[in-house]
């Protein structure tokens, strides 16, 4: 049997309290003195010709690789370079063209000390992220940003957690803030992530996943309940549609209209179609994404869609589990 610590979910929760109350710490100071050094780095990045170069050591080397790695997947190219291997031939790789961007918790780090005045002579911008703003590294920068936290989640208050969590997050905004300076859109976001779930959910459009008109359940106006119904059960879909003589949509019956009317001990024998169905029920175009009928769907709380033309004329519909099928979802 696996012994249980009765203080794991206490520190669990500690932690994410002192991670969570830094952040807004810094969030306020930021607001408050710090709002001439972020706007002059986005400005920096923004202006750069050249590619955004990262760096760090130790832990702050890991969070330095994920903020290089969100710059570049969000229109910015960029890259880590280690900085002590910089120190023996990678600083090849840092031109005047480039900003380089350097983050050490104690603003001391002598791997990058030793690399940051050369750097400068090449004439390339330099953004700090330290946890000192009176450190070497702060005063060596053109920019530098403010990422002191009071006391790191460690209960010895000695490994780099708090500290790793603020320079992750003041990385994370800066490549908001210049994915928007830039104009960066979800088209420009698709070209770099082409593959996986999320550029399926970007490169897959409605008409692709839709089911289509033939074997979309439907009925003409003027049918009976009983069809309706065995039309539903016949495509098992959840839903069946009802059109006019043209296939134009006039409304829907769902499964869970079903539900409701046998809860209301309605007569099924005698009640018509017209009756219950949802009139001019909502319906998406088959050449939108399919992330956007996830957003429709989503914010309406429902699990189908009718796919129609301008016109309101039937083309196919759409559910969550053809959203699933093709692992959009």
């Amino acid at each position: 049997m696996i012994a249980k610590n009765p203080r794991a979910l206490e520190l669990a929760c500690d932690t994410l309290d002192i991670e969570a109350d830094a952040l807004r710490k810094m969030r306020d100071r930021l607001a408050k003195t710090g709002q001439d050094a972020l706007v002059l780095s986005v400005a920096l990045l923004e202006q750069c010709r050249g590619r955004i170069v990262v760096s760090g050591i130790g832990k702050s080397g890991h969070i330095a690789r994920k903020i290089a790695a969100t710059f570049a997947s969000t229109g910015s190219p960029a890259f880590f370079v280690h900085p002590a291997e910089a120190s023996h031939g990678d600083l090849g790789m840092v031109t005047r063209d480039d900003v380089f961007v350097a983050i050490s918790n104690s603003g001391e780090t002598e791997e990058l000390l030793t690399i940051v005045p050369i750097i400068k002579r090449t004439g390339a911008k330099l953004i700090a992220l330290t946890g000192d703003p009176s450190s070497s590294l702060a005063k060596l920068a053109d920019a530098h940003l403010d990422v002191s936290v009071d006391k790191e989640a460690c209960p010895l208050n000695m490994a780099p957690t708090t500290s790793t969590t603020a320079a992750l997050a003041m990385g994370d905004a800066l490549a908001v803030a210049l994915l928007d300076a830039r104009g960066f859109n979800a088209q420009d976001f698709l070209r770099s992530h082409p593959g996986g779930r999320l550029g399926r959910k970007l490169l897959i459009h409605v008409s692709e996943v839709m089911r289509d008109f033939a074997n979309t359940p439907k009925v003409f106006e003027g049918s009976s309940f009983q069809e309706a119904l065995a039309e539903m059960s016949r495509h098992k879909m959840g839903l069946v549609v009802i059109v006019n003589a043209n296939n134009q949509v006039l409304g829907i019956l769902t499964d869970g209209d079903l539900r409701r009317l046998l809860e209301k001990g309605e007569d099924t024998k005698t009640i018509r179609l017209v009756q219950i169905v949802t009139a001019n029920p909502r319906t998406i175009p088959p050449d939108l994404i399919a992330e956007e009928a996830i957003e429709m769907m989503e914010h309406h709380r429902i699990n189908h869609l009718i796919v129609a033309d301008a016109n309101k004329t039937l083309l196919g519909a759409l559910n969550l589990h053809d959203l699933f099928a093709a692992k959009v979802i």
